[in-house]
């Protein structure tokens, strides 16, 4: 069976949902998080990106760029509830979501013989607007990597479709930049090979990439012919949470690592609490950050909650490691296996016999 996938993009959803409270604000350029300096924006709306701000930049960076950019602190539990209500709407249309963020979700619409998916989005949209006085954008498709792409083709407040029958023509001119997974490293390693688009991909076998790319080689070719067999996940078993973000500009200073780290911690504090997981129990804590060299470390210890001042001293002997600056930094939280659990019930067993 073909399957019909939306993906829902919610447009600047941290700054859409302050200027929606704040009025007076709209038509000024407006960002959402490095409330200080030294802190990193975590969305920023469009009159801001018309002076070269955006997501990921430095406070210092964007006000050298925008002097009269407003800055605003993140209010995670408004985001939280507007994210809320807006996938109560989802559940009008199918139980089988997967939320990737506060602001996004894939949607498999497939149950739906009668209906095209083209006019669930657009309903689904305009109810969100109704809804929540905030804008959405859509992409549909028949997987979801296909879907992911399409949602940014008609940004903001719009909606793109690429049927089955439009895949190849679609993937041939589409920019290597657009796959997942390829950053600027690895455009520009494709460029000098003289690979700019997925038709020029498609030119290489599955074993050529490999050879070049490593396992990343059969993503590539898979990706570049629009393949993608991923089901839409809404109940799988998940063994950990987290939340990670890459930079366009790398983290030179472990104070910027520390101010960015502190706001994805509360992200991931209200995430886990928002959860259908929240009553589950947590094993470790664990950061991740990826160098400028683009080698990755990874760093955990035990712990049974989302504690800032652990995290933090887990984001400083990280660092150490690579003695380079920063282009990604992920937080989360690894949860209690069955068996975990089960050996610290007969441990608090044991140590109630004794005593």
């Amino acid at each position: 069976m073909q399957r019909k996938i939306i993906h829902i993009d919610m447009d600047c959803f941290y700054a859409a949902v302050e200027l929606r409270d704040r009025p007076e604000l709209r038509g000024k350029p407006v960002a959402v998080g490095g409330a200080k300096r030294r802190g990193v924006l975590t969305t920023c709306n469009y009159e801001a990106r018309k002076f070269g701000c955006r997501s990921g930049m430095p406070g210092f960076k964007a006000l050298e760029l925008c002097p009269d950019l407003i800055l605003l602190p993140v209010n995670l539990e408004k985001y939280t509830f507007e994210s809320q209500r807006i996938r109560e709407i989802f559940l009008d249309y199918t139980n089988v979501i997967e939320p990737l963020s506060l602001d996004e979700a894939y949607l498999d619409v497939s149950e739906h013989k009668e209906r095209f998916a083209w006019d669930i989005a657009k309903e689904i949209r305009t109810r969100i607007f109704e809804t929540t006085e905030l804008t959405a954008s859509a992409g549909v498709a028949p997987n979801k990597m296909l879907a992911k792409i399409a949602s940014d083709w008609r940004k903001p407040n719009g909606q793109f479709a690429v049927l089955p029958d439009d895949v190849e023509d679609f993937m041939k001119l589409l920019s290597v930049g657009k796959i997942s997974g390829v950053g600027k490293k690895t455009r520009e390693r494709l460029a000098v090979a003289g690979i700019h688009t997925c038709g020029d991909l498609q030119q290489f076998s599955e074993e050529e990439l490999n050879q070049k790319f490593g396992k990343f080689g059969s993503n590539l070719y898979l990706m570049s012919r629009g393949i993608d067999s991923r089901p839409v996940a809404p109940h799988r078993v998940r063994k950990s949470m987290s939340t990670e973000r890459t930079y366009p500009e790398d983290l030179t200073a472990i104070e910027q690592a520390l101010a960015e780290s502190a706001m994805m911690i509360d992200e991931l504090r209200n995430n886990f609490q928002q959860s259908r997981h929240k009553d589950r129990t947590i094993a470790k804590i664990f950061v991740k950050l990826k160098f400028s060299d683009f080698k990755s470390t990874t760093k955990e210890c035990l712990h049974d909650e989302i504690d800032t001042s652990r995290y933090d001293l887990l984001i400083r002997e990280a660092w150490l490691r690579g003695n380079e600056a920063v282009r990604l930094i992920g937080v989360g939280i690894r949860f209690a296996t069955e068996e975990e659990k089960a050996t610290e019930q007969m441990s608090f067993e044991m140590i109630e016999a004794d005593v």
